[in-house]
């Protein structure tokens, strides 16, 4: 090929740039070989300069994005804490009820409310529980605490629970304690 035809095609001679172009304007600049020791110094000066701004402004980021963090998971803890008083408020209005006849039945429908305020709270946070009767036996989420024979069940399936197990978004949050069928 001749150079013509290099320099007509794509990627050719032609395209590499001329010795003598500018370099591109982000390229860091380099002193000359023939620079002076005073140039030189200043160029060191301005580097160094350079350097420790940098340094500084990564250690403000580092501060300021763990002051953030720190803020967040404090207004998190606060908001938590803020619904248990609430529950801690409705207890405290339980426990203050004089018994009386037939006061069984109220009793039992304030702890049912603070039962539902307390799911709710959970639900609110992203926290689900976990349904385990009648489920095959899972490792990832229930804990096997004791086993009885299958009888009429499968094998390995969920036959009672002893402790609800919950999950935060999709990671367990406490297994479930459950009883599971063998053969």
């Amino acid at each position: 090929m001749t150079d013509e035809a290099l320099e007509q095609q794509p990627g050719g001679a032609a395209a590499e740039p001329a010795p003598d172009a500018a370099p591109p304007p982000d390229a860091p600049a380099t002193p000359a070989e023939d620079a002076s020791p005073e140039a030189l110094k200043e160029e060191l000066t301005r580097c160094r300069d350079r350097l420790l701004r940098t340094a500084a402004e990564f250690d403000n980021y580092r501060r300021r994005t763990e002051r953030e963090r720190r803020e967040l998971t404090d207004r998190t803890v606060e908001a938590l804490l803020l619904d248990l008083v609430g529950l801690v408020d409705d207890f405290e209005r339980a426990l203050s009820v004089e018994a009386r006849e037939g006061g069984a039945a109220a009793y039992r429908q304030g702890v049912e409310l603070i039962h539902r305020r307390v799911l709710d709270v959970l639900g609110r946070r992203g926290v689900t529980p976990v349904d385990a009767v009648g489920t095959d036996f899972d490792p990832n989420v229930h804990q096997a605490v004791a086993t009885e024979a299958a009888g009429d069940r499968r094998d390995g399936e969920v036959v009672e629970q002893f402790r609800r197990g919950y999950m935060i978004g999709d990671r367990l949050l406490r297994p479930a304690m459950v009883k599971v069928a063998r053969t």
